[in-house]
């Protein structure tokens, strides 16, 4: 049987990347998605590519800082769709810099979306999920959520607190939701784009040079997505096979 077909996912930071990805692999094994993200010109160019008509993809404009915005975005699929089975909470930022630089901007940033989006999200499709009996939430996280290295101890601090918090979801719903936590190694991705401390870009150049493509991320969600109700698949890591960390 196909589990994911026809399942309403919400992917959050659905405009590159990984989130993108998803959208792509999941639509082919036939579920609808809604797209979030701040750049709606990309949203609405993909959501025509994944349905002509409409009908498996929606998009809507969305800041995960904002949590009315969220809430909109909830409302606005339950509009489209009727209900909400899947929330892919991959909306995050790296901007990534040793601690003494003192880029206190760029730490409320990561705060703001890697933990608050986060959060945000989940508040907006919980009480639909419950009042449906049913629900799974998919918080991206990352290798960074494992291990601290120099020059990450803030983005590492953000993604440490999503598995804080997606193992929270787990041991508190008792059953009625599913949690998965998808730890990414290197990915190709915009993320990197986000550094603005010049000496920590150039020591990424050895990551970047072996990263993976997304697609490889959104099949480690399909699989989460597609197990039969009573299978939970709380923890995925997915990296290169050349990466250490």
């Amino acid at each position: 049987m196909n589990e994911i077909k026809d399942k309403v996912i919400i992917i959050t930071g659905a405009s590159s990347g990984i989130g993108e990805a998803c959208a792509r692999e999941l639509v082919d094994r036939g579920a609808k998605v809604m797209l979030a993200a701040r750049r709606a010109d990309r949203l609405e160019k993909l959501a025509n590519e994944l349905s002509s008509d409409g009908s498996a993809a929606g998009y809507h404009e969305t800041d995960v800082t904002k949590k009315d915005q969220l809430e909109q975005l909830a409302a606005a699929t339950l509009e489209k769709f009727g209900r909400i089975d899947v929330l892919v909470n991959n909306a995050g930022l790296m901007p990534l810099s040793p601690l003494e630089k003192l880029k206190l901007d760029e730490w409320e940033q990561m705060v703001d979306v890697n933990i608050k989006g986060v959060l945000y999200a989940f508040a907006a499709v919980l009480p639909k999920m419950l009042d449906q009996g049913s629900g799974h939430i998919i918080n991206v996280s990352s290798v960074a959520g494992h291990v601290v290295f120099p020059g990450a101890a803030v983005y590492c601090a953000t993604k440490f607190a999503v598995r804080a918090f997606a193992e929270g979801i787990r041991q508190e719903s008792k059953g009625r939701l599913r949690s998965t936590i998808i730890s990414p190694g290197a990915v190709d991705t915009e993320l990197t784009d986000h550094i603005s401390d010049e000496d920590t870009k150039e020591a990424m150049g050895d990551i970047v040079a072996i990263a993976i493509k997304p697609d490889a991320i959104a099949r480690a969600v399909a699989f989460a997505v597609e197990q039969p109700g009573e299978v939970d698949i709380n923890e995925i890591i997915v990296r290169p096979t050349k990466q250490d960390l």
